[in-house]
């Protein structure tokens, strides 16, 4: 079953993107959460009219994605927690600590765009993070977790 995403989706595709997947994955999630519709010939042929009419905008909007991923990549970013014994730390870090420590250096970036290579986080030291910024530019930094 043809699928149009709406937004996007993890291990799919992106928004504005047709997919292939199985009728029961699009009609019990995709649809009915808002991440796509079925693919039609009226669908589809609105949707590319839409696409012709975004293309020219899609090039600015991949210009200021470089630029951030440039200014990402820049960047050293720490961030304190609590240690106990052994440089173990309570709780772990995650992607909302990471977003607000990059909106405090000037880049503005929304959590569920960053991942962390290598989760959870439990003890001090440096890490890797990847910021998905469009569908085709990504930014890999490091950043480091300190004793607090």
């Amino acid at each position: 079953m043809e699928i149009i995403l709406k937004k996007n989706v993890d291990k799919l595709g992106y928004k504005d993107d047709i997919v292939e997947v199985k009728p029961g994955y699009a009609l019990n999630f995709l649809i009915p959460q808002g991440y796509g519709t079925i693919a039609t010939k009226s669908t589809k042929k609105s949707h590319a009219e839409v696409l012709r009419q975004r293309s020219h905008k899609e090039v600015k909007i991949k210009e200021e994605a470089q630029a951030t991923a440039t200014k990402i990549e820049g960047t050293s970013i720490k961030i304190g927690a609590k240690v106990g014994e052994n440089g173990r730390i309570f709780g772990s870090v995650n992607t909302i600590q990471l977003s607000e420590m990059l909106k405090a250096e000037g880049i503005d970036i929304d959590r569920r765009s960053l991942k962390i290579v290598e989760e959870p986080i439990k003890e001090v030291g440096t890490y890797t993070g990847v910021a998905n910024l469009h569908k085709e530019v990504s930014a890999e930094f490091k950043f480091e977790v300190i004793e607090e």
